[in-house]
């Protein structure tokens, strides 16, 4: 009998798939009612009906479970409590079908059944999830109707989902209205969310002022959220307000620990300010607090990176003589700086070192590598590192292809580097900005301007966002191959696709009219740059300058061009531009030949 019963159980909920009824319509409801009754006939008999429905809830996998229970439990009297009405909303939740919770949810309102906080809790979760962060308010509202308290749970997720959606600003609001009028017990976290926030936009303006927010609620900032701000502010290159802060934080009684000294100094060694950095490390040493090997990777990064590799090497000596152990990230970045200076041979003898260290390269170690090959006009080498990063398990990422295809245009391989770039997507690896720009300015340098037109042409066909400087490698590469109109005609379109020409796409343009002797709409498009509010740069006034000096510079043309362009970047500027190209002007003759 027992097994019968499975058997219609099974078509039920085979019928139910096909069928799929609303659980909230009538039919549905006498539907998931004999299903779930069903079911819990092919139970024993022994169980009580609550141990039953708790076996239920913990059991269902389905959505379609799910609906039948509830409509079960609806049919039940006494009806079962919130708390059963909870679980099984949380189970629907766990399988991710927020849309069926709140549906759900609106079912227990229709019928009366009491909810409680942790219900509505759970339905702003649904919400949020469900990128509905202001449906999410409206539950909040009929919180306080029903005389509910909120707690930080479901602040937090309407403080998240504002995130999610990159609605930044409204989730800092809402942080602020939460802590000064105290609608709920903050926890960490709560702030934890909001540092986060912080610390990833990099709004260090508001940051500060968050902390004072905290310091009026009832948490006090730890050396934690001092260190968030801290680094917010080192990226924005405002060390002096993060040293401010670094000794407020030693004024209120808080130690620093070294994670609190590697983020200033990691703010301080990227300007370059190395007397504040050494001041800083003779600070740990006083304290008792050790360089860790981050401090040192900090340190070694810049160093390299301002082209002082010895210098690097010696701290990474100091490191090994402290005890302290390198990591691959110390290594990535000597073979990074070896590779600035040209030495990829020594590079190479750090990068096998790795290994006899006891270390693996990653990625990180391979693309450096690569790149530096490529720089060195080593195509095989490169190539070879390529195919060894396969073998070792390791999966190129992004930043492997980018280098790679570059490589390959660099090496006139446009067929080689087409191919590569479909294997690439093919292993599901999306290209990013630096990749299509690659693609471009590659097919364009190698000759294949019509080709990379089309490729760009693809792209706003599949809905990549197009970035002003990948037209301007068109408009380039069809100035440098003598077709003008056509970069004309792209140029002047440009407006139309909501893009604004930059000084490099303005300066092209003019380039290639001085280069026609097109004088006249060279000094308009110029005019117009300025007019438009996009500053000439110093390559765009030797770029005009030079065209004037191509023609008569005693003819009237002449004199009428350099006084319509003094109207704008001065007198002084322009003279002293022909100077450094050996003209001496006299601006009382200009202005002489113009009357």
């Amino acid at each position: 009998m027992k097994e019968m019963l499975g058997s219609y159980v099974r078509a039920l909920t085979r019928y139910s798939h096909s069928l799929n009824p609303r659980p909230n319509s009538p039919f549905g409801v006498r539907f998931y009612a004999v299903l779930a009754a069903a079911k819990r006939s092919t139970l024993n008999p022994d169980e009580s009906p609550f141990g039953w429905l708790e076996n239920g809830i913990n059991k269902i996998d389905n959505v379609d479970d799910a609906c039948g229970l509830y409509c079960q439990m609806v049919g039940m009297r006494p009806p079962p409590n919130a708390i059963q009405f909870n679980k099984l909303l949380g189970r629907t939740i766990k399988l991710e079908h927020y849309s069926v919770a709140i549906n759900l949810y609106k079912n227990m309102c229709i019928n009366g059944i009491q909810v409680d906080e942790y219900t509505m809790s759970m339905i702003v979760k649904c919400y949020c999830q469900e990128g509905q962060v202001d449906l999410g308010f409206a539950v909040l509202g009929t919180f306080f109707k029903c005389g509910l308290v909120p707690d930080v749970t479901t602040f937090s997720t309407l403080v998240e989902g504002y995130i999610h959606l990159d609605r930044v600003t409204e989730a800092l609001e809402l942080f602020r209205k939460i802590t000064l009028e105290k609608l709920c017990q903050l926890d960490e976290i709560m702030i934890g969310i909001v540092m986060d926030v912080v610390s990833k936009t990099g709004k260090s303006g508001e940051a500060t002022e968050f902390l004072r927010i905290m310091e009026a609620g009832n948490i006090k900032p730890n050396a934690i959220h001092y260190n968030t701000i801290i680094d917010a502010l080192g990226k924005n290159k405002m060390v002096d307000r993060a040293l401010c802060l670094f000794q407020e934080l030693t004024d209120k009684g808080i130690s620093p620990d070294v994670i609190n000294y590697n983020t200033l100094i990691r703010g301080f060694c990227n300007l370059g300010k190395w007397k504040v950095v050494d001041k800083l490390l003779h600070e740990m040493n006083d304290l008792g607090i050790a360089p860790d090997v981050y401090t040192y990777n900090i340190i070694m990064d810049s160093l390299s990176k301002e082209g002082k590799v010895k210098d690097a090497i010696d701290v990474f000596e100091i490191m090994v003589q402290r005890g302290v152990t390198p990591d691959i990230v110390t290594y990535n970045t000597l073979i990074d700086g070896y590779c600035l200076l040209h030495q990829i041979d020594e590079a190479k003898r750090v990068f096998q070192a790795i290994v006899a260290d006891g270390l693996f390269p990653d990625v990180i170690s391979y693309n450096i590598m690569i790149h530096g090959y490529f720089k060195q006009m080593k195509f095989k080498d490169a190539m070879h590192l390529f195919k060894e990063i396969l073998l070792n398990g390791l999966t190129p990422d992004i930043c492997t292809y980018t280098i790679l295809l570059k490589g390959m245009f660099q090496f006139g391989k446009c067929d080689a580097a087409k191919a590569t770039f479909s294997k690439m997507q093919l292993g599901g690896i999306k290209p990013d900005f630096y990749t299509y720009g690659v693609m471009l300015d590659g097919l364009c340098k190698n000759g294949h301007v019509d080709e990379a037109f089309k490729f760009l042409q693809k792209m706003e066909g599949i809905g990549v966002e197009l970035h002003i400087s990948m037209y301007t490698i068109i408009i380039d590469g069809f100035c440098k191959s003598g077709r003008l109109d056509k970069a004309k005609h792209i140029f002047k379109s440009l407006s139309l696709k909501g893009l604004d020409p930059n000084d490099k796409t303005y300066t092209i343009i003019i380039t290639a009219l001085c280069m026609k002797g097109l004088l006249d709409e060279a000094k308009d498009l110029f005019v117009q740059m300025e007019a438009n509010g996009c500053l000439a740069s110093e390559i765009t006034y030797n770029v005009i300058i030079r065209g004037l000096i191509r023609g008569d510079k005693n003819s009237l043309l002449f004199a009428r061009y350099f006084r319509s362009l003094t109207s704008i970047a001065g007198p002084q500027k322009l003279l002293s531009k022909f100077y450094s190209f050996g003209y001496e002007i006299s601006i009382i003759d200009l202005t002489v030949q113009t009357h």
